[in-house]
């Protein structure tokens, strides 16, 4: 365990040191900027009993946060330490493989929610001037970022995958990002002409991002999202484990 939490706190040092860091939480600042202009205008030409939560999360600005983040987050995790050559080093030191996959997936993720909680702040502004408390709870705001920490989690797994395999950590971007944009794109079946029905119909809307982040938004904690995105972080993961250990031994 305290290798681990060395390892993580070297992780967020690498980040919050050099300009990355700095430069991800600024984009996302903006891009949740824009996004609050946007609910404000909205608001006040129609007004809604819709949770604000719900107003943010089914704009685009957060799917292309999500989608653009991810991978400029985790390209560096293993690639850039091939290319900067302390990979060797880390691999011979007392650690596990799976600590150093892990404390790298922790890294990234707490830069990840650093990123968000400037959101927190501008759902109370809004719930604030709208003169209806109620519109924003507890038990929305948790499931809120609750669904943002699990989607999260899998496209930041995508990229520790992707950097371990690449040599390049701009080819480690571009793999994630097509990663998580083919995800986004399966989620898109509300948008279909001829939705498809069956089995088909029934496996798009379990692999919905969309729908499941406005049921998240709206304080829906159901467990079937749950299960399919710890499932699916488990499994980039379990991937990412599995090839540093093969670079190691090789």
């Amino acid at each position: 365990m305290q290798a681990y939490l060395v390892l993580v706190r070297r992780e967020l040092g690498a980040y919050f040191v050099s300009i990355t860091g700095y430069l991800l939480v600024s984009m996302v600042l903006f891009l949740v900027g824009l996004s609050f202009v946007d609910i404000l205008g909205k608001l006040n030409v129609e007004p809604t009993d819709a949770p604000i939560t719900e107003q943010f999360f089914v704009t685009v600005y957060f799917w292309m946060i999500l989608l653009l983040t991810a991978p400029v987050m985790t390209m560096r995790t293993f690639a850039f330490e091939r290319s900067a050559g302390t990979y060797e080093a880390l691999m011979t030191s007392p650690v596990n493989d799976w600590q150093v996959v892990l404390a790298k997936f922790t890294g990234s993720q707490l830069v990840y929610l650093i990123a968000w909680l400037p959101l927190a702040f501008y759902l109370v502004v809004v719930s604030q001037f709208s003169n209806d408390a109620s519109i924003l709870n507890i038990r929305t705001l948790a499931s809120t970022f609750g669904g943002l920490l699990l989607i999260g989690s899998v496209f930041i797994s995508m990229g520790c995958l992707a950097s371990a395999l690449a040599r390049s950590q701009v080819i480690a971007a571009v793999v994630t990002y097509g990663l998580g944009l083919g995800l986004f794109l399966l989620s898109l079946r509300s948008l279909m002409e001829t939705p498809a029905e069956g089995w088909t119909g029934d496996l798009l809307q379990y692999v919905s991002m969309t729908e499941h982040m406005e049921a998240f938004a709206r304080g829906a904690m159901d467990t079937r999202p749950m299960v399919l995105y710890a499932s699916l972080t488990v499994f980039f993961l379990f991937l990412t484990t599995r090839i540093v250990e093969f670079r190691r031994w090789k």
